[in-house]
């Protein structure tokens, strides 16, 4: 399993914005925006590979894990 998938990616749609906002929580401060919402997740995929890159290069720990949280089911009880 690549280290990017213990991450959470979240894509939602911004009324704000009137786009899509992509996230990683823990990982990525900031994220990505589009019209496209598949096209904002591959994004926000490869923000995700490039961030772990960069924790690595620099010889930084990664954060926490996100994934495995139960975080859909969690959401559930909140909508």
């Amino acid at each position: 399993m690549k280290d990017a998938a213990r991450y959470v990616k979240v894509v939602e749609w911004s009324e704000e914005d009137q786009c899509f906002v992509g996230s990683a929580p823990g990982l990525v401060f900031g994220g990505c925006h589009g019209d496209d919402e598949m096209a904002v997740f591959a994004e926000l995929c490869l923000i995700v590979d490039e961030a772990i890159l960069l924790y690595r290069r620099e010889g930084k720990p990664l954060p926490p894990p996100t994934s495995g949280r139960d975080f859909v089911n969690k959401m559930q009880c909140v909508a």
